[in-house]
């Protein structure tokens, strides 16, 4: 079976490269021979179904659209926010009105449609890409970061975007909202083409253009995506030289990860994003640390992820402690106690990450409580002690908890399973599909379930929005249906909050009650991996996982 395997994607990285080749070739001819061009290759394991900045919302989108598109702004590996199209920003002293004066020098990639087959970004391109995506009948999953733009008195559905000339770009707020810079480095708020729209339709989709390092080549739907590097791109490195360096992207989209792992190993993959139980022990030590026999042939990247796991109640008041005993705070609060969240870490992810003992709030932002004030750590003893004053001692007459959750976390929903049983409860794992699962939750017809969260901009509140009580799920990402006036009332004060110091404050009460209420299990905080091989240059990494491929050199 694995010889089979290995055969059929020998035959299928061939094909791929021999078809890169002719693509090359024919788009640039000042190229001799392939070995004068810097290929990069990389598989994305989860499909990807659309190019359209307006609906990169898992990783595999955003990724490919960081290639293509550019926003106003953009973040640095610090995640600081940095100029893109805008070459600088002024905000009011009241916090609304942001003002943006954009470069003279960005193009939307070539395309027959332009007149000279290139056109120059204006203000006035912003204004229509912002309020495409807010149009309904786009039904973009990215219309939420405009929820606090103004709007008129005449037309609730006309916002506050405005271009006074082609240069300057001016956005009102309802209300001050610190974090708003963050939310326009998202590709959700890239720049798109009027024309190009109109014309495509719907098929924009797959046939995208930006203003991005890479333009659009070819895609054949879950077998390969090709980017060509954009001759007109208008950063420079800090040496003055254009970027960037690198002359095509490849993107494969094999599912089987050990298969992408064994495709790595061979050299036919540059790097790979994270790891799969299916080959940790094979190249990481129990410490997290590069087997030795590999230490000479890759490069291991890693650093603090903005993504938190955790394990979510229906905790919808709708519902009686009878119909489901998770309705019941004392036995969530026993499940947060009944389980050692270290040593999970340390045999089933080789101590890639960190034991969640605090919130739901990542290390690495503003909030994160450094003092381990609250949280929940291992105590066998409370867990059964709150079994018991919920009236079920030693877990008599607690009927079935199911837990729901896919093939990738099956180990570890099985190893807390088996931990919770000893205390008396009758854990149930219940595998489904990523999809199955997804829609599940978003219907809220699951009762407890694996989930994550990865920061979609650099701010707690991105976090804590999740059991906003406005944000109940299907509209928005409260997906617990948690539900507690006191805690929307410090949500609502820190929006408008605008000193940094005061607002982590907020935040840290709020992550508080959200443990004390526990409508979570907070499993733990990931960390960013990547395995790069030995001849790419320049591959950062960033607390967000997203992937910069502008600076990349390949040797």
């Amino acid at each position: 079976m694995v010889n089979i395997l290995q055969s059929k994607n020998k035959k299928y990285f061939c094909l791929s490269i021999l078809f890169l080749i002719v693509v090359l070739i024919s788009s640039c001819s000042k190229y001799d021979s392939i070995e004068d061009k810097n290929i990069f290759f990389y598989n994305e394991s989860s499909n990807i179904s659309s190019l359209d900045p307006a609906f990169a919302k898992d990783q595999a989108m955003i990724w490919a659209n960081l290639q293509i598109f550019n926003g106003l702004v953009q973040l640095d590996s610090l995640l600081e926010v940095q100029p893109s199209i805008a070459k600088k920003w002024e905000i009011s002293e009241d916090g609304l009105t942001y003002t943006f004066t954009l470069r003279d020098d960005v193009y939307f990639h070539k395309h027959p449609i332009f007149k000279e087959k290139r056109r120059k970004v204006i203000a006035s391109d912003f204004v229509y890409s912002f309020n495409r995506i807010i149009d309904e009948k786009l039904a973009s999953p990215g219309a939420w970061i405009f929820n606090l733009v103004k709007t008129t008195t005449t037309n609730p559905k006309t916002y506050s975007f405005s271009a006074p000339n082609d240069s300057i770009f001016q956005i009102v707020l309802k209300q001050p909202f610190s974090p708003f810079l963050g939310l326009l480095t998202m590709p959700y708020a890239s720049v798109v083409p009027k024309e190009i729209i109109k014309h495509y339709g719907q098929d924009f989709r797959k046939n995208p253009v930006g203003t991005g390092p890479f333009y659009f080549q070819m895609w054949k739907e879950g077998v390969k995506l090709v980017l060509l590097k954009n001759e007109d791109y208008f950063e420079k490195d800090r040496n003055g030289k254009p970027l960037p360096y690198l002359d095509a992207v490849n993107i494969s989209f094999i599912i089987d990860k050990q298969s992408v792992f064994l495709e790595f190993v061979k050299g036919n993959i540059d790097f790979i994003s994270g790891i799969d139980p299916n080959y940790k022990d094979e190249i990481l030590t129990r410490n997290g640390e590069l087997q030795e026999k590999y230490k000479n042939k890759i490069n291991l990247i890693t650093q603090p992820y903005l993504n938190t796991e955790y394990l979510g109640f229906l905790v919808d008041k709708q519902l009686s402690p009878k119909d489901n005993p998770l309705q019941n705070k004392k036995i969530r609060q026993a499940i947060n106690y009944g389980f050692d969240r270290k040593k999970m870490i340390k045999y089933l992810r080789n101590n890639i990450g960190l034991a969640a003992e605090n919130g739901i709030i990542p290390k690495g932002l503003a909030g994160f409580d450094t003092n381990t004030t609250y949280g929940y750590t291992y105590n066998p003893q409370k867990a059964k002690e709150l079994l018991k004053e919920a009236g079920y001692e030693n877990g008599k007459g607690l009927p079935p908890i199911s837990l729901q959750t896919t093939s990738t976390y099956l180990d570890l929903c099985k190893y807390i399973q088996q931990q919770l049983n000893l205390l008396g409860f009758d854990i149930k794992v219940d595998v489904n599909p990523p999809g199955a699962l997804r829609e599940q939750i978003a219907q809220s017809k699951s009762m407890w379930f694996r989930g994550s969260w990865i920061a979609d901009y650099p701010d707690a509140e991105n976090y804590l929005s999740l059991f906003y009580s406005p944000n109940f799920c299907p509209k928005g990402p409260n997906y617990t249906h948690f539900s507690n006036k006191t805690y929307d009332k410090l949500y609502e004060k820190a929006q408008k909050e605008t000193s940094t110091q005061k607002r982590s404050e907020l935040y840290k009460q709020m992550d508080r009650l959200i443990m004390e209420e526990a409508p979570i299990v907070v499993l733990y905080y990931d960390q960013v991996l990547r395995f790069v091989q030995k001849n790419i240059e320049g591959l950062s990494s960033n607390p967000m996982n997203l992937l910069i491929l502008k600076h990349v050199k390949k040797n």
